[in-house]
């Protein structure tokens, strides 16, 4: 992809932010897709296209970086992957299907609508935020499972997204562990992401240059964020995120 050196390093490193907080927090998918929106000329089938190839590579090694750490060892979390990949084969299709209906104004508005959503759950889920607990179980209703996964699913096909962004929050406030619902999240964004990309691909609107730009510093940051996850205190991290995502809410809204 050729490009103004400036704009090129900072998609660089809104991939590379991205990462970070896909593995350390869950809403951190969602940077690659605003960073290409706000930074490139691409429409939006191509914004959400080349940003969900990104993640299929990000949700594989989050996944196996939350199997070694024992997460998705764990029955409960497992079973819970399981059911939000399983939703994931229909609803992300179907989110690919919806992008193409949106002009561009109305997928900006959307897409800060969703990014509005995220940061307000963000915010929410730790003022409520308990004490974590290795005794705490780990269970969640299989039809809570289906509902989360599913309307997971269908946005991170309309916008781009791994999964993560939406996942993670929602899992936490619905009684999930923080550790689990990033590894549940994590494996449920391989099924996102690679059923949204063939969609895409399928309309050919991937920038596959553009998508490797971003996506080789998302996979540091994955292995960084995961890092951070397990052993440095992120509430301060969380509010930050929250507070960026509410404020480029309205403007993404503007800019489409």
């Amino acid at each position: 992809m050729e490009g103004d050196p400036l704009i090129l390093a900072l998609l660089a490193l809104f991939g590379l932010l991205g990462g970070i907080g896909i593995t350390a927090v869950g809403p951190g998918g969602v940077l690659p897709t605003i960073g290409m929106f706000l930074l490139t000329g691409l429409p939006p089938a191509g914004v959400a296209g080349t940003a969900i190839a990104t993640h299929i590579a990000t949700g594989a090694l989050g996944t196996a970086a939350y199997t070694r750490s024992g997460q998705l060892r764990e029955p409960g979390t497992r079973r819970i992957a399981l059911v939000l990949s399983a939703v994931a084969v229909a609803g992300a299709p179907l989110g690919v299907f919806l992008n193409t209906l949106v002009s561009g104004q109305g997928f900006a508005v959307l897409l800060a609508a969703a990014v509005a959503v995220t940061g307000f759950l963000v915010w929410v889920r730790e003022r409520r935020a308990v004490p974590e607990s290795e005794d705490r179980p780990v269970r969640l209703r299989p039809a809570t499972a289906v509902a989360v996964g599913f309307t997971v699913s269908v946005a991170a096909g309309l916008f781009g997204l791994g999964g993560p962004m939406l996942s993670v929050p929602l899992l936490v406030l619905c009684g999930l562990p923080l550790l689990p619902a990033l590894a549940a999240a994590q494996a449920q964004s391989v099924i996102i992401a690679g059923a949204g990309t063939v969609g895409y691909a399928v309309h050919g609107s991937i920038d596959w240059p553009l998508a490797l730009l971003v996506g080789l510093p998302e996979l540091a940051g994955v292995m960084i964020g995961w890092k951070i996850a397990r052993v440095v205190p992120v509430r301060k991290l969380k509010y930050a995120l929250a507070a960026t995502l509410l404020a480029l809410a309205p403007y993404l809204a503007l800019h489409g």
